[in-house]
């Protein structure tokens, strides 16, 4: 009797350990790739509508000239964000019936998955938590600009930490300049009925957000270089840019990750890929004495809607 009694203990004890299985270090790699492809579309979200909203206009401010805008970028997520592939990327560490799984942005299903450790230790399963099921991503932020010597403005941006949907709280700064580029070529220049300028930004967000209830955070910075123009008639200014964005984030979370069934028993911080894009985007604001109104829209992989008012002097 009592040597049945301990071969109870023995297999509760074995059934116990693999049905919360902690990731093996050897199988770590596969495990961070497996965090970077289902967080992966709120990186590359975050990082197109951070290179947002720098300007409506191409025209710097005078000296001393300044602004104050809110913005609110709104990302629209493509369906191919929805899900990530399962197929052969973990080199067969993580397998699953499924072809594919959801990402942050995708179905509130979860998906069935097995972990296949080395050592020849037994499978075991558990669950990739479902998505937020989100077509679009608004992300507001207010912005002030000034204008210094030769034709340049510098813009700051903050938004202090704020909620943006459910279990998602963000914060962000950021820095841009713009210069005029018409006043090095005065004969070309003086004849272009327009301005023309060039302008960079540079964007650093911190999200904490709640996975499987368990608390995880985000930092992502983004920086974009633009060639923007635009030509004001009455009250009304068109203005148009072409630039390239790049964009990184890094995921942090405590020990013991755990998701649904697999268990991280180390803190994690996990660089994901860098996301380099081209851009396009064409906008319209409105002037109305000191105040102004403008909407443009970005062509891009993952396409931004921006609207804003402000307030604006010289």
């Amino acid at each position: 009797m009592k040597k049945l009694n301990i071969i109870i203990l023995i297999v509760i004890s074995y059934v116990s350990a693999f049905s919360q299985q902690n990731i093996l270090q050897n199988n770590l790699n596969e495990g961070e790739k497996l965090i970077e492809a289902y967080f992966t579309p709120m990186a590359e979200t975050f990082g197109a509508g951070l290179n947002n909203a720098w300007y409506n206009t191409a025209k710097p401010h005078s000296i001393l000239g300044f602004d104050v805008t809110f913005s609110l970028n709104t990302v629209i997520i493509p369906n191919s964000a929805e899900n990530f592939m399962i197929g052969d990327n973990f080199d067969g560490v993580f397998t699953s019936s499924e072809a594919d799984a959801s990402t942050i942005f995708g179905s509130m299903n979860s998906t069935n998955m097995n972990y296949n450790p080395d050592n020849n230790l037994p499978s075991s399963s558990f669950s990739m938590p479902g998505g937020l099921k989100t077509p679009i991503l608004p992300l507001p932020m207010v912005q002030a600009g000034i204008g210094i010597f030769k034709k340049t403005s510098i813009d700051i941006r903050y938004m202090p930490m704020l909620n943006v949907g459910d279990n998602i709280n963000v914060n962000l700064y950021g820095i841009g300049a713009k210069h005029d580029l018409l006043q090095w070529i005065p004969a070309v220049g003086n004849a272009i009925p327009m301005s023309l300028s060039v302008q960079a930004g540079y964007t650093n967000l911190n999200t904490e957000l709640k996975v499987a209830g368990q608390e995880v955070a985000l930092n992502t910075k983004a920086t974009t270089f633009n060639l923007i123009a635009s030509k004001k008639i009455l009250m009304i200014t068109g203005y148009a840019g072409v630039g390239y964005n790049y964009s990184n984030t890094t995921f942090s979370a405590n020990p013991n990750f755990d998701l649904n069934g697999l268990s991280f028993d180390q803190e994690l911080d996990i660089s994901f890929e860098s996301q380099k894009n081209l851009r396009t985007n064409i906008g319209i604001r409105l002037n109305i004495a000191l105040m102004t109104i403008h909407a443009d829209y970005t062509f891009a992989d993952y396409p931004t809607a921006s609207i804003g008012v402000g307030v604006s002097l010289r």
